[in-house]
Order: C-alpha cells, then sequence, then structure tokens
C-alpha cells in the first residue's frame, strides 16, 4: 500500500476509534463456528489472525480475539455473545457458518438469531460486520464446508477493507439469500 494510502487508512480507524469513545487499541472479536476457529487450517491461517496480521501491517494497532466454537449454530453464538464480548470491543465479526442448516435448524430461526446478535452488540454501541457471503466452491476444502486457506487470505483482506474504509456502523457482507 502507498504510505500516503496507509496513513489515510489509520485515520480513518483512528477517528472512528475516537468517535466512539474507543481511543487507542482497537478491539474486534470475531464470532462464529468451525471456519472461525481454523479447522483444518489451524489457528493460525484462519481469517481473524490473518486480520490481525493485515491491520498490523497496515500499521493499525488492533486486537483480533477469535470467539469461533467448533459445531456452533446461531443460538449457540446467541447464548454466548456476552461472554465471548467484553464491554471495550469496538467491532464484532460475525460469521454465522452454516450449521443450523446443517443440523435441522431452519433458515427464518437463524435469521433471527443473526438479527438478536446484532441488535444485542448494537445496544451495547459495538459495530457490527456480518459476515455471510456465498463462498465459491473453490474456496472450501475437500469436505465442501470448511474454508481453505486461500479464503481464509481473502476473507481477511475484504474484512480489513471494510474496518479502514470507516463504513456505516452495522453491515452485511455479501449476504446470502
Amino acid at each position: 500500500m502507498m504510505p500516503i494510502m496507509r496513513r489515510f487508512a489509520t485515520a480513518a480507524v483512528l477517528i472512528f476509534g475516537v468517535a466512539s469513545g474507543h481511543a487507542g487499541s482497537l478491539n474486534i472479536v470475531v464470532v462464529g463456528a468451525s471456519n472461525t476457529a481454523g479447522w483444518g487450517v489451524g489457528a493460525e491461517n484462519a481469517f481473524p489472525a490473518r486480520l490481525q496480521t493485515i491491520l498490523k501491517e497496515r500499521d493499525i494497532d488492533a486486537m483480533v480475539t477469535s470467539a469461533g466454537v467448533i459445531g456452533d449454530t446461531t443460538a449457540g453464538m446467541l447464548s454466548r455473545i456476552n461472554r465471548a464480548v467484553p464491554n471495550n470491543t469496538n467491532i464484532v465479526i460475525l460469521q454465522p457458518g452454516t450449521n443450523d442448516l446443517r443440523f435441522g435448524g431452519s433458515k427464518h430461526q437463524r435469521a433471527t438469531n443473526i438479527s438478536a446478535i446484532v441488535d444485542q452488540l448494537l445496544r451495547r454501541q459495538i459495530r457490527v460486520i456480518v459476515y455471510d457471503p456465498v463462498i465459491p466452491r473453490n474456496f472450501l476444502q475437500w469436505d465442501g464446508i470448511h474454508f481453505t486457506a486461500a479464503a481464509h487470505g481473502e476473507i481477511a483482506m475484504t474484512l480489513a477493507a471494510q474496518i479502514t474504509d470507516g463504513q456505516k456502523s452495522s453491515e452485511t457482507i455479501q449476504k446470502k439469500p
């Protein structure tokens, strides 16, 4: 990244941090299931860890914490959201995954749970990014469920852009129909 662009990106995050009452380090929690935890690629190669590396490379003081629980559903995420997200959190990235549908849940209940999670976080004045894209088949491991290492890298880049661009306070990236 060109030095002037790096300074602009850093300034955008700093302005966001000050405007939201959180000067200094940006605290980001990524809530999800096995893909968030890095199933098949390891936590060090999962998108939360890669996101922290990218932000650091852009001179952004951020701590990215993974709250990925293998096998979790949106109901589980909803039940643990307040424990998983400390009060000093600036941004939550919610990656709800597909376990609800794989384990017999309905699309409606999944959507209701996602909405409830977002509402709880917004009430706490935490910015929320719902990352719920349709992932291309070539970005999935042999099981057709879990992200490849390349996919984790692409996801981290996409999320870094969302964070540094200072987008609206709550957004959905490539939401599934």
